[in-house]
């Protein structure tokens, strides 16, 4: 006897309700139509917990969950993601009642809603994504899913390789507690100043600032080039670009969703 969930599927089937499940895969940012239907096929895509290999079901994603690899599909005509490169005094924010330049005043009024996830300092450079999907944002921002942050700092003083893994190994200690850097290398030394590439996880306000700060070694100049597995890449400063389906699922799966 067939179970609640076939007959479901079977209704939606017979009346043509929904959209086909290897045209969701394939707006989803999954690849062509083609290669969707292999993963179906392959046993790789689940429906409300039930595994689907049957390329003319159909799914209606107001009401039922898609999970591909055990990872939820997710997709809103209206949600838009977007990638930001903030310039150095440029508030991240969406207005200022003193009147300065904001992250609105790059992006302007195309976009309802539409509010950043996280924050760069006022002095700060790069990175920065903004979206108007809450869920995704609440992920983003949530200390349990603290994603990678990778940086380019330039600071004052010739900073040892010594240094660099004594900040990975053991870290500093803060006023707010003890914080290590996941990755420290130099890229590049010039005589007064030293180029690094830092990443962590920790989103703490003025985090790199601080750290370096804290052992003699200024931050002159900052630049964030990643969160998680979304890359700066050669986007202009004070531009921005709208991310891909494939981009907005891989920053979904490093956040939990």
């Amino acid at each position: 006897m067939p179970n609640a969930y076939s007959r479901a599927m079977k209704a939606h089937e017979s009346n043509n309700e929904g959209i086909r499940l290897q045209k969701i895969l394939a707006q989803a940012g999954f690849g062509s139509r083609r290669k969707c239907e292999e993963m179906i096929t392959e046993g790789r895509v689940e429906v409300d917990g039930e595994l689907v290999t049957e390329l003319g079901t159909r799914v209606d994603m107001s009401r039922q969950q898609v999970r591909v690899d055990g990872s939820r599909v997710r997709i809103n005509p209206n949600h838009v993601t977007l990638a930001l490169n903030k310039p150095r005094r440029v508030l991240s924010a969406m207005d200022d009642p003193k009147g300065r330049y904001t992250l609105a005043d790059i992006v302007g009024d195309k976009y309802e809603r539409i509010f950043h996830m996280g924050r760069l300092d006022y002095d700060s450079e790069g990175l920065i994504l903004m979206t108007n999907d809450g869920e995704l944002s609440q992920h983003v921002m949530h200390p349990k899913y603290e994603v990678e942050k990778t940086y380019i700092a330039t600071v004052e003083g010739k900073l040892s390789g010594t240094v660099c893994r004594r900040l990975v190994k053991t870290g500093v200690q803060l006023d707010d507690g003890w914080i290590k850097l996941d990755h420290c290398a130099i890229i590049d030394q010039k005589r007064d100043a030293t180029i690094v590439k830092v990443v962590l996880h920790s989103g703490k306000n003025r985090i790199v600032r601080r750290i370096f700060g804290s052992i003699g070694f200024p931050v002159k100049r900052l630049v964030r080039t990643q969160i998680g597995p979304i890359k700066l890449g050669e986007l202009k400063s004070g531009s921005y670009r709208v991310l891909s389906q494939t981009e907005v699922r891989s920053l979904s799966k490093a956040v939990g969703l």
